[in-house]
């Protein structure tokens, strides 16, 4: 069985050669050039662009990458899942469905599941380790299928960004909104909600904004004890791991996954976003 997903799961490189899931590119436009993210772009690069005033662009996978691979998994007869990016997010998912429909009426055999995730980063990321996870054990497509789904539907998001600028470049937010609330030190809680970005709260400071996020974490969470908890971050390491410190003296989760916000969502959210992923109370293993 195949699995594949797109870069906007902000999973290293070699994840995807380690656990043989197929990578999809999304695009990122940074000073008049265009890079397949991950590929041919570090997201350091991108936030190093960005405090130097650049203001990065993305665009969503082509749709003759899909049309290679997935006509590539129905002449060989294979099966496969693609766990696809937020279609509240980007138009992903919906070229990829198009893409399988036209393949469907010419091989009538093929067997591709198109999920969306409607989660975005470390989130995404998470329901494609599950997904990896779940092939190991054996299981068959069809369920595979839909505990992937369930899984996914059962993720949290919760984020905070350091400027709002990022956000007003990008269309997220008012520059009017940025503006106010970088003269009162505002750090927005935003999170996702059918796939949406939706704020949440509004905090005055870093630090208390993360407190709060904790808070939430362990109203929305339950018990961590059997949890992995993601932290996806901005290129601001040493705030992430004074981030998880904080998470472990008060949640004690499992354990952790932390990573880089890749280029996609970082070319939005900018450098010192911190985003914290887990599954909610109500999801049983």
């Amino acid at each position: 069985m195949k699995i594949f997903a797109d870069s906007a799961c902000d999973l290293p490189k070699e994840f995807f050669n380690e656990n043989d899931v197929e990578l999809f590119t999304l695009r990122v436009h940074v000073n008049d050039k265009e890079y397949h993210d991950i590929l041919d772009i570090e997201p350091t690069e991108v936030y190093d662009a960005m405090r130097n005033g650049a203001v990065p662009k993305t665009s969503q996978v082509s749709p003759e990458e899909f049309l290679n691979a997935f006509e590539e998994l129905a002449k060989n007869n294979e099966e496969g899942i693609y766990i696809a990016f937020s279609s509240n997010l980007s138009g992903t998912y919906n070229t990829a469905v198009m893409i399988a429909t036209q393949l469907k009426e010419q091989y009538p055999n093929f067997n591709l599941k198109v999920i969306d995730s409607k989660c975005a980063s470390l989130g995404y990321g998470l329901v494609v380790k599950e997904a990896v996870a779940l092939r190991n054990k054996g299981l068959a497509l069809d369920e595979l299928s839909s505990r992937v789904e369930t899984f996914a539907k059962h993720m949290t998001h919760l984020f905070t960004v350091e400027k709002l600028d990022y956000l007003a470049a990008g269309g997220r937010i008012s520059k009017s909104s940025a503006f106010i609330g970088g003269l009162l030190s505002i750090k927005p809680i935003l999170h996702v909600e059918d796939g949406k970005l939706i704020p949440l709260e509004k905090i005055r400071g870093r630090k208390k904004a993360i407190q709060r996020i904790v808070e939430i974490m362990a109203e929305r969470g339950g018990d961590f004890s059997n949890k992995t908890v993601g932290i996806s971050h901005g290129d601001d390491l040493q705030f992430a791991e004074e981030v998880k410190a904080i998470i472990m003296d008060k949640l004690k989760p499992k354990s952790f996954d932390m990573t880089l916000v890749g280029a996609v969502i970082g070319a939005h959210a900018g450098p010192g976003t911190i985003a914290i992923f887990f599954t909610d109370k109500d999801y049983n293993d």
